[in-house]
């Protein structure tokens, strides 16, 4: 293949998504792989992953790395550690072999998908949860302070508040709804204090893995189930105020409208989520509109290299 290309890295705390588009900004080929998320799989694992998905869209585009033109790396948890932050800065530069790339957090890369790389407020509630916007020259970020004490709305963050109802409906501290059986069922618990194990036992799953449980807990809501109805809310009042504060941290001014798209798989559970999301947006500010997605991550992230390249030619 000849001519230009724009090179887009969604990584996440599940999954790493790779978009290779064209000048004309039609995708040529894209390649999912694992987690690039550090702290789970250490700076060798990102790498590794790095390497075979930029190999594998180029392979299948019969391409060469010297065809791209920009590329836009986003990482999970990029940022947020000063020891990770320049090796990851430094990554991609040898897979490439040149320096024409910028690497940020993946916020951005669900910003530039969602939006288009247009002004605006993105809420990402994947694995974890974070916000991110730009109007003019100004972007911000909030939210995404890791799941020890934070990603409040995420899948993983979702599936824990489910794990917590679960053992209050063991224990007889909540009425027994429909969640208490799919978790058993699913997860083919002998007793309810199997559990533990599953969680942090030896055996013990990895935090993408027990994210995928916030998929029980939309199952038990849509059956009617009463605690996990109310984590949905929640979650959507948490995501809301990730976007309130972001609409005052970039400025937007008193009857300015402000637009706000999501992305992410906590979103996949759909009207659970979506509703009280927009409802609590509504509530903090008339100025607020929701915008359906226009682009997945992994595209925006392309999206965005274009852009960058556009601006570093200008």
């Amino acid at each position: 293949m000849s001519g230009e290309l724009f090179l887009g890295v969604d990584g996440g705390g599940t999954k790493t998504r790779f978009a290779l588009i064209d000048a004309g900004l039609q995708l040529v080929t894209e390649a999912q792989f694992g987690t690039t998320y550090h702290p789970e799989v250490g700076l060798d694992g990102v790498r590794n992953v790095l390497e075979r998905g930029v190999a594998k869209v180029l392979a299948d585009a019969g391409a060469k790395a010297a065809q791209i033109s920009w590329a836009f790396f986003g990482f999970p948890g990029f940022g947020e550690d000063p020891q990770a932050t320049p090796a990851l800065s430094a990554m991609p530069a040898p897979i490439l072999r040149h320096d024409r790339y910028t690497v940020d957090n993946d916020m951005v890369c669900g910003w530039a998908g969602s939006l288009g790389a247009a002004d605006g407020i993105n809420i990402v509630a994947g694995t974890g949860s974070i916000g991110y916007g730009q109007r003019g020259k100004a972007a911000a970020r909030a939210g995404g302070w890791s799941e020890s004490f934070g990603d409040e709305g995420s899948a993983y963050w979702i599936a824990m508040q489910g794990l917590n109802a679960y053992s209050r409906m063991s224990d007889g501290r909540l009425p027994e709804g429909p969640l208490h059986s799919l978790v058993n069922e699913t997860l083919h618990l002998r007793n309810d204090l199997d559990l533990c194990a599953y969680v942090y036992g030896s055996n013990a799953k990895t935090r993408g893995e027990l994210a995928q449980l916030s998929q029980l807990v939309s199952k038990a809501a849509s059956a009617g189930d009463a605690a996990a109805l109310d984590i949905f809310h929640r979650a959507g009042l948490e995501l809301a105020q990730i976007a309130d504060a972001l609409r005052h941290r970039l400025g937007f001014e008193p009857g300015e409208p402000v637009k706000v798209s999501y992305s992410g798989g906590a979103f996949g559970a759909g009207e659970l989520l979506l509703q009280p999301f927009e409802a609590a947006l509504k509530s903090a500010s008339a100025d607020f509109t929701v915008a359906r997605p226009l682009h997945e991550p992994h595209y925006g992230a392309a999206l965005y290299a274009a852009k960058l390249c556009r601006a570093a030619r200008a």
